[in-house]
């Protein structure tokens, strides 16, 4: 009771003095919305509650030599998962592997060179992963990049954002599909963003040519969207295989996706990030619940944030921009669903 007294005594004038000096008003003011703010993001934190075991089940992560995705291995490895570790980075990737077997104690870890910016490599890892693997039950399309602070061009001269988020996930899925289909139930997780209610997507303009260069966020901001819609068609077409598709927000997350990037919106993201964001493991969450919650086997065509599934807004809904979507990048990578070449 003393303390109760104590505290609204010390409240009372903290708020006498923050009232009376315009300056700490303004301050105080300040801190009082990061905290309440803060407060919020850990009230509303979803965590996977599932203690669901792997063994036996094969996964294969894109982009798992960092952040959500080493932090999404990890965890399926504490599952007892046999776990594919697709990276650009072979040498940073193996020094994660080894990381997490020690944390773990699973050695059942794989690593896989894959390049989503390059559709010769996504082609090589694919058929790496058939040559080597008698099943894979997940496939989590986790990788991402956002834009330099210009407009960039792989080697198959597409846009490098689109392609590494959207495109190059697209051929690997594809491939991967046959696969995915005899391992059934399997699932594939595609990790978009909250940021896909940005885009100003044209279906018909997937390498951003008519973007501009003063918005190259919205680069990013188009590639997660592709990733919805690529969700939502993908679903409607695997119905009945016993293959799910899902995609997943993992919230606002203090990951290295910033590092060397410049710009206002950029600095503002990483200011916000500091204060509000997830760490990786917290990030990874959403993703993992997609991936192992046995509730989830049969649930497809979903996005869901912080565990729990989300109504999409705006235009993100559309089927028929989806399916547009989903023609115009069989064209791109010049594979069909059917698995004919364009």
């Amino acid at each position: 009771m003393e303390a109760l007294s104590i505290f609204l005594a010390t409240t009372k004038d903290v708020s006498y003095i923050l009232l009376s000096h315009p300056f700490y008003s303004i301050v105080g003011t300040l801190f009082l919305t990061v905290g309440l703010l803060t407060f919020y993001c850990r009230l509303t934190l979803g965590v996977c509650n599932s203690d669901q075991d792997m063994t036996g089940k094969t996964v294969l992560i894109t982009g798992a030599s960092d952040g959500i995705g080493k932090e999404t291995a990890r965890d399926l490895a504490r599952r007892n998962a046999r776990v594919l570790l697709a990276c650009r980075n072979l040498g940073k990737a193996n020094k994660v592997a080894q990381e997490i077997m020690e944390d773990t104690g699973n050695h059942n870890l794989v690593l896989k060179a894959l390049d989503l910016s390059s559709f010769d490599s996504v082609r090589k890892c694919a058929r790496d992963v058939l040559r080597t693997e008698k099943e894979l039950h997940v496939l989590i399309n986790n990788a991402g990049i956002i834009s330099s602070g210009k407009r960039e061009t792989t080697e198959d001269g597409c846009e490098k954002v689109m392609q590494t988020n959207h495109l190059g996930h697209f051929l690997l899925t594809l491939l991967l599909l046959d696969l995915l289909k005899k391992s059934s139930p399997s699932r594939i997780i595609n990790v978009s963003s909250a940021a896909y209610t940005h885009a100003k997507l044209d279906v018909d303009d997937l390498n951003n040519e008519k973007s501009e260069p003063l918005y190259n966020m919205r680069y990013y901001f188009n590639s997660k969207l592709a990733n919805i819609y690529f969700t939502k068609e993908l679903a409607s077409r695997l119905s009945g295989t016993g293959v799910t598709v899902n995609a997943v927000h993992p919230g606002a997350v203090r990951t290295n996706v910033f590092s060397g990037r410049n710009g206002l919106l950029v600095a503002l993201s990483k200011l916000g990030f500091l204060f509000l964001g997830k760490s990786s493991a917290e990030g990874a969450q959403t993703t993992i619940h997609a991936a192992v919650h046995p509730n989830l086997e049969r649930t497809t065509g979903k996005y869901f944030g912080d565990c729990k599934e989300e109504k999409l807004q705006g235009i993100a809904s559309s089927r028929a921009m989806a399916r547009r979507l989903f023609e115009n990048s069989e064209k791109i990578v010049g594979l069909t669903f059917q698995g004919g070449t364009i």
